[in-house]
């Protein structure tokens, strides 16, 4: 068959084409993450992922929960989320992103190795990490064998005075573990005033309060595990405890909808996703959403055993009226 001049020119505009999308020389520009993690993990996600695209700049905004909610709702009234991708610490959160059309439905390919329990069924946002909230001690003042093993034990007068927790306002994660306490039929928000009442502190940030329970300000608290881990690693007089009832978070992802960079934030979706990039949080200690990746050291098994039973769809429409006790009570 012959080709005239036009033809023969088409073809080779998408031969160029098809050359430059299958050597990925197509992704590239920026990629925008919003995100309440700690920033060194961010950081790790950032260097893992620009290593794999080179074209693209990861950027990222990085503040607590609380901050990183207000910029998202601005945006949304103003009619832009300047997210591509949003990474928070409460699940619950992202039923309120579903309802107000802020997500996108993406069925990623890395997401066939999770846990149908950490997707949401209709695909708008997948977990991502692993976290968990329990009990952690200052080993210092605290022996291992003394420690408490229960959200109970807290409520003991031998530690009065000497609790400390996370604001829920301002830290996704403790509001998650307030709702999912005070949804429970076992604990309810009697528990929360037996714990004022016990002299329970409040700090504004998870990052103080690790920080202060280790420095000695605090013997116990309601603190996350990796972060008290990532503490201990450096020598800090700090450890963990999983409870009975250990409150278990699955921190998902979501795709905004008609961001301004879909397709990299689709990638960064992905790569966050993927083995490799969860490789990545299991290096900073962190509990991978993957069934495939080794993590040395973690019975995810044991920790879902001692789990709290939760109901995602109560906890995000009683958290308004949760927070405001939990206020009320602590007098925040």
């Amino acid at each position: 068959m012959k080709l005239n001049k036009k033809s023969f020119v088409m073809l080779v505009l998408l031969s160029m084409l098809f050359a430059v999308v299958g050597t990925g020389l197509a992704a590239s520009g920026t990629v925008m993450l919003y995100s309440s993690m700690q920033e060194d993990q961010l950081i790790a996600i950032k260097q893992g992922f620009e290593a794999k695209y080179p074209d693209i700049k990861m950027e990222y905004y990085f503040a607590g929960t609380g901050r990183v909610m207000t910029k998202i709702a601005t945006e949304a009234q103003a009619g832009t989320v300047g997210a591509d991708v949003i990474w928070v610490g409460d699940p619950a959160d992202y039923i309120s992103f579903k309802e107000l059309g802020i997500l996108e439905a993406y069925a990623s390919p890395e997401a066939d190795q999770i846990d149908d329990a950490y997707k949401d069924k209709d695909g708008y946002y997948t977990g991502a990490r692993m976290m968990n909230m329990g009990i952690a001690y200052n080993t210092v003042f605290v022996k291992a064998e003394e420690a408490p093993t229960s959200w109970f034990d807290l409520l003991d007068p031998k530690w009065n005075d000497q609790i400390v927790m996370t604001d829920p306002g301002t830290s996704g994660t403790s509001k998650f573990w307030l709702n999912a306490i005070v949804s429970s039929d076992k604990y309810g928000i009697e528990f929360l005033e037996q714990l004022r009442a016990n002299g329970c502190y409040v700090e504004s940030g998870t990052t103080a309060t690790h920080n202060q329970l280790a420095a000695g300000a605090y013997r116990v608290g309601v603190c996350l595990d990796y972060v008290t881990a990532n503490l201990a690693s450096v020598g800090s007089p700090i450890a963990f405890v999983f409870p009975e009832d250990t409150v278990s978070i699955f921190s998902p992802i979501g795709l905004v909808k008609n961001s301004a960079n879909n397709e990299n934030g689709k990638l960064l979706y992905d790569f966050i996703l993927s083995k490799e990039g969860q490789e990545i949080l299991v290096e900073q200690n962190l509990i991978s959403v993957r069934n495939d990746v080794e993590q040395a050291d973690v019975d995810v098994e044991a920790i879902a055993k001692k789990a709290l039973s939760l109901d995602l769809e109560a906890m995000s429409e009683e958290n308004d009226e949760n927070l405001a006790a939990y206020d009320r009570i602590f007098g925040i």
